[in-house]
């Protein structure tokens, strides 16, 4: 027996915490009855549990885990509907239903994890996780160390500042090229901070996310992780954070 919600993030139906508004949404049922009480346990071979009315099976095997070098001009969910090319039009051949770990923008490309490890994604999207992300940002200008500087420490967005972050220089030129890492998720923060200070960005890619590494994987293309990689994701989820 199994906390239903366990069994749910373990199936890649979602999140415990989103297993658990499924249930407050009485969207889950167990052997025909809605179910009721956020702490029930099933039988995962024997009861039928099913959302929306459709049957939820338990995980086949074991997880796994996707790295994808998502191409700008892509929306980072399995529909959309807008109509709009998604990430999972580049999962042919999966057989598995992953989700992505969090999300870049429309027109942000780079690292990328999907999942079905429910509980895996919640750890590192919950927000206490400050799980580091780094980015390439080629911006407008010539940002210079004050400009940096003013960044780093953070900026007031939506009536809260920033958490500290880290930028460095790579480039100069007319459209310098940034290195930045920061620890929260908030909507668009990279292409906003250095908006902020005045270097609004022209092109923007992820390489870096949780201790993964982009490298050289093609634009549009998957690899699963390596063992030694998932092994520090696992870390991660069970409290260890990576330091970049």
């Amino acid at each position: 027996m199994e906390r239903l919600n366990k069994f749910l993030a373990h199936a890649g139906v979602a999140s415990r915490r989103g297993a658990d508004e499924l249930v407050r949404e009485g969207r889950v049922t167990v052997n025909g009855s809605v179910v009721s009480e956020l702490g029930q346990r099933v039988d995962p071979a024997h009861d039928a549990v099913k959302v929306d009315g459709k049957r939820v099976a338990p995980a086949a095997g074991a997880p796994i885990y996707l790295m994808l070098n998502k191409p700008r001009g892509m929306v980072t969910t399995l529909s959309d509907p807008e109509g709009r090319p998604t990430v999972r039009d580049l999962l042919r051949g999966i057989h598995r239903r992953v989700y992505p770990v969090g999300r870049l923008d429309f027109n942000t490309e780079g690292l990328l994890l999907l999942t079905d490890d429910g509980e895996l994604a919640r750890v590192l999207m919950h927000p206490t996780s400050a799980v580091p992300k780094t980015y390439l940002a080629k911006v407008r200008g010539r940002p210079d160390d004050e400009a940096l500087g003013r960044a780093e420490r953070g900026i007031v967005l939506d009536g809260r500042r920033t958490l500290p972050a880290k930028l460095r220089r790579l480039r100069s030129g007319d459209n310098a090229w940034v290195e930045v890492t920061v620890t929260e998720g908030r909507k668009h923060q990279v292409r906003r901070l250095l908006e902020a200070v005045g270097h609004p960005v022209v092109k923007l890619r992820r390489v870096r996310y949780a201790g993964l590494e982009l490298g050289d994987l093609p634009r549009g293309r998957l690899r699963p992780l390596t063992p030694a990689e998932v092994e520090r994701l696992r870390r991660l989820a069970a409290g260890g954070m990576p330091r970049n």
